[in-house]
């Protein structure tokens, strides 16, 4: 009897609830339309209705979590391409500087319809379906080359090797980039795949990869998940499936809407249950690549290695709204075999790029893995093996910003006809002083991270007047750490030149190619390959 009054006065308290949101709902709503109403009667200037409307949808969504974001219909591609990552197109990356100019081919993908119809980097498109380019920025431009699948561009060429202008017909087709970057042996067995994302069939694509590797003579595999920002849950099971037995549960989803919670399990036979596996993570793995790395380690199928990854374990769903718009909204959280919630405790609590900031032991509970090891929530998936990744300078990261790498790639390409292969390439020494004589030249910000500290610091020392009183230190030590342009590029040639190879491998080779020039460079790989690393885990 105390059982029954218990659940009746609990359904009684859910029930005022609800319809206390309800009146609040309807209150707020009739508030606002109020508002518009009478301002639309009496503001002193003409209402623009649109964009005080979607800054204060913005501003509304804004108050919940980053991830719930309102999409209108104009925006809808942008939508399908973080979805499917297609879009209906010629398929190449464009460049145009100078709005007065030609577009540029800057790199086109493999096996795409601009590859086909023998578009290079460094082509220049003069004009698309008779219309000049002069005067069109690069969205502009894409727009134009963009279109349903089928139907024909027509551009107006000038060729880069010979300089010929001519007529190109191209018939767009689905562009479909590849989550799968590269898969391939490396050495003594070890087969390595790179993957960037999680949308529609990348876990069958996957299980081929894997497949073939195997009969390559693969006995380790190593799968790169830094970086990969996530996608749909259940191409992150499909990958698991590969490596555990079928019925294993890889994740579990709980909300409140109903048919919002549940629990996703492997529906497929797996490849292999006893291939080593290490997974590679960073700040940058986030959403499904978190499901994949807390998956296999919960039950205790790989290694992960690496650092925190970010920390997002929210499940988004598209709701679909009046006139076109889609409303992207967080529906529940989702959860490790074990029980943990890699989502970040609070969502404020966030390092510059984003990722989980140090969370204390204190605040986060302990779960055990499959084999009973001890794993922590509160935010992101911890590797069981820390590996130190490689800092770069300052300069180096304005090279990128800037594009002065990229822009020189062009260059490079415009005065080689062909490079070796990607295994055989690399900058010499006469390249880079081409390349360094080249940055010289480019305006971009090359001060080192201690030059602009210092900047900041005299700035602060003229508010305060202390700028005149210190004149001589100041002038000291600005002379000393304001390295020259030309001795900082030489200094930071080591960590420059993997950047510069792989712009230009993807040019002559496409992507695959650049990816087999990181790998050479990559210092965090090496480290999880190390022998003893792999008989410990």
């Amino acid at each position: 009897m105390k059982r029954f009054l218990i659940l009746i006065l609990l359904g009684a308290s859910l029930c005022a609830n609800a319809q206390s949101t309800r009146f609040k709902l309807g209150k707020w709503t009739e508030i606002q339309t109020a508002i518009l109403q009478e301002l639309n009667r009496s503001y002193v200037d003409s209402l623009p209705v649109d964009r005080i409307e979607r800054r204060g949808i913005d501003a509304m969504l804004a108050e919940l979590d980053p991830y719930t974001v309102f999409i209108p219909e104009e925006e809808n591609e942008n939508l399908q391409m973080m979805i499917h990552k297609s879009y209906g197109g010629i398929g190449a990356v464009i460049y145009k500087p100078d709005p007065q100019g030609n577009v540029i081919i800057n790199e086109p993908y493999a096996n795409s319809p601009a590859a086909k119809n023998g578009l290079v980097c460094g082509d220049e498109i003069m004009a698309i379906d008779g219309v000049t380019v002069v005067g069109l920025n690069s969205q502009q431009c894409s727009e134009k080359m963009r279109g349903e699948p089928g139907t024909q561009v027509v551009f107006k060429v000038k060729k880069l090797r010979t300089g010929e202008v001519t007529d190109i017909t191209v018939t767009r087709e689905r562009i479909k980039l590849d989550d799968i970057e590269y898969a391939g042996m490396l050495e003594n067995g070890v087969g390595y795949i790179s993957q960037t994302g999680f949308t529609d069939g990348v876990g069958d694509e996957f299980r081929r990869h894997v497949s073939e590797l195997k009969k390559q003579g693969m006995k380790t595999l190593v799968l790169d998940l830094r970086g990969n920002g996530g996608g749909l849950m259940n191409e992150a099971v499909e990958i698991v499936s590969a490596f555990v037995p079928k019925g294993s549960v890889v994740v579990s989803a709980q909300g409140r809407e109903q048919g919002s919670s549940y629990t996703l399990r492997t529906t497929k036979d797996p490849i292999d249950t006893k291939l080593p596996v290490i997974v590679l993570v960073d700040s940058g793995s986030a959403s499904a690549s978190e499901i994949v790395a807390g998956a296999l380690q919960d039950l205790d199928r790989a290694t992960i290695m690496g650092e925190r990854t970010f920390g997002k374990g929210l499940v988004q769903s598209i709701r679909s709204l009046p006139y076109g718009g889609e409303l992207k909204v967080t529906t529940a959280k989702y959860y490790t075999p074990s029980g943990r919630c890699v989502q970040a405790i609070d969502y404020a609590q966030r390092r510059e790029d984003g990722s989980v900031a140090h969370i204390p032991d204190s605040l986060t509970h302990e779960f055990k893995t499959a084999h009973g090891r001890i794993v922590r929530d509160g935010g992101g998936i911890t590797p069981d093996v820390e590996l130190k990744f490689r800092e770069y300078s300052r300069l180096t990261y304005s090279l990128v910003t800037y594009g002065i790498i990229e822009q020189y790639a062009l260059r490079f390409v415009r005065s080689h006809e062909w490079i070796p292969p990607v295994e055989e390439f690399h900058l010499d020494q006469n390249d880079y002083e081409d390349f360094v004589e080249f940055a010289k030249g480019e305006k971009f910000d090359y001060r080192s991270s201690a030059k602009t500290y210092f900047d900041r610091a005299k700035e602060e020392l003229k508010r305060d007047g202390l700028d005149e009183v210190m004149k001589e230190q100041l002038d000291a030590l600005d002379a000393f750490i304001n390295m020259d342009k030309e001795d900082f590029l030489y200094l930071k040639s080591s960590e420059i030149i993997p950047f510069i190879e792989e712009e230009i491998a993807v040019r002559y080779y496409f992507q695959q190619a650049g990816v087999q020039i990181r790998i050479r460079y990559d210092d965090a790989l090496r480290q999880a390959l190390s022998a003893e690393r792999i008989k410990q885990y």
